[in-house]
């Protein structure tokens, strides 16, 4: 059976109890619409056949013309911080979500170097922007289909419509007269020679990792002209010659200069009045009040050209369909029996398939979490398998509310 004929014959099994146990048990054969999770939330669990094997996927179709229905960011409060997906669910009182944004997750090449845990892309939660996106040279994930890059984003704009686009940095330091180019937004890796700036969203891991690795090369080593001031109320308040840790208080920022943005930083003296501004920007000019990175995988119905074609693993994804109005959240199985997964070319024609025009790859392999809210629960349990017996921590997701 092909993959588009299994996706025309196989349908999604009813929620029956309390998964991830209960996502092993039935393919559901008929034409079942799923079960709602709640008004305008729908989540069903197939079967269907890829070029590796028979997978199992899990849906989740958000209806954002219901009024009762928002898409949000799941994130444990701190950019360069990991929970588990159920977990930041249960805290922020979603419904139902998916995992996000590839992530910083080790750190092997840079000895002593403290992995953040940080997302790569852009992310913006009830329209506050948290962070910007890593050179594209310092991500993590697979390889980027050609003309998509670290700054893409799915995301909510204002008029209440799921969209994808890009989100570009825009900021300066300004001090003296002189306004220096801002490089950097709470991330886990700077442009080489360039100003990053981290406030209190960014949380208390060290940013030493923040001046490691090159524009091309993740895993090059770290740099060894780096300098850090501390700017409270406008005005510089220390400075240090290596990159610090520990949580940044409210109303301060910390500007971490690596190389040619290290000789800029320590002209600033003590007592200096600095002015830090920043924000993304879109490249429709639109304003988001939630997005995260991933990259763009189907765009106008047509898949990216330079999807990967050979290799089959588990993922997670979004789907966008109806002009915005609807969104498809999208989770392949871990289970030993299902893990065969897709290839990045698969998920983009399954989604396709579901009636997206617009598709998003997220972060999968142990990553790959879907929770939903089993009828009269009153919280979220995973649907899915994760592939690694276990829920793994991760950076952001996908959340579901409802009023």
């Amino acid at each position: 059976m092909s993959l588009l004929t299994a996706l025309g014959t196989l349908a999604g099994a009813a929620l029956t109890g309390a998964a991830p146990a209960d996502a092993a048990t039935g393919t559901g054969t008929g034409t079942g619409t799923g079960t709602a999770i709640a008004s305008g939330v729908v989540y069903r669990q197939y079967d269907l056949t890829a070029g590796a094997g028979v997978t199992r996927v899990h849906v989740l179709a958000v209806d954002l013309t219901d009024t009762r229905v928002r898409l949000g960011l799941l994130y444990p409060g701190e950019v360069a911080s990991r929970a588990p997906l159920s977990q930041q669910a249960t805290t922020q009182k979603a419904v139902a979500g998916i995992n996000g944004d590839f992530f910083n997750i080790t750190e092997a090449q840079h000895p002593g170097v403290a992995a953040t845990g940080a997302s790569v892309g852009p992310a913006i939660a009830n329209g506050k922007v948290l962070k910007a996106a890593v050179p594209r040279g310092q991500r993590f994930g697979p390889e980027l289909p050609p003309g998509t890059d670290t700054d893409d984003v799915l995301g909510v704009s204002g008029d209440g419509r799921a969209r994808l686009d890009s989100l570009a940095l825009t900021g300066t330091v300004t001090t003296l007269g002189r306004r220096l180019p801002l490089g950097g937004l709470n991330q886990y890796a700077l442009a080489e020679n360039s100003i990053g700036a981290y406030t209190s969203d960014w949380g208390g891991v060290s940013r030493a990792r923040a001046t490691c690795g090159t524009d091309t090369e993740r895993a090059a080593p770290c740099a060894t002209a780096t300098y850090e001031v501390t700017v409270k109320r406008g005005q510089v308040v220390s400075g240090s010659p290596g990159p610090g840790s520990g949580p940044i208080a409210a109303g301060v920022t910390v500007l971490v200069g690596r190389e040619a943005g290290a000789q800029r930083l320590r002209t600033l003296v003590e007592g200096q009045r600095v002015s830090v501004r920043y924000g993304l920007t879109a490249a429709s000019q639109r304003a988001y009040r939630f997005a995260l990175g991933g990259y763009p995988v189907l765009t106008g119905g047509k898949p990216l050209p330079g999807l990967d074609t050979r290799t089959s693993a588990v993922r997670t994804a979004a789907g966008i369909a109806d002009g915005g109005q609807r969104v498809l959240l999208f989770a392949v199985d871990g289970a030993p029996a299902y893990r065969r997964g897709l290839t990045i070319a698969e998920v983009a024609a399954v989604l396709k398939s579901l009636g997206a025009t617009e598709g998003f790859s997220l972060d999968g392999g142990g990553s790959s979490t879907l929770v939903a809210r089993a009828p009269g629960a009153a919280g979220v349990s995973v649907r899915n398998h994760p592939s690694d017996g276990t829920e793994r921590a991760v950076p952001n997701g996908i959340g579901v509310f409802t009023q």
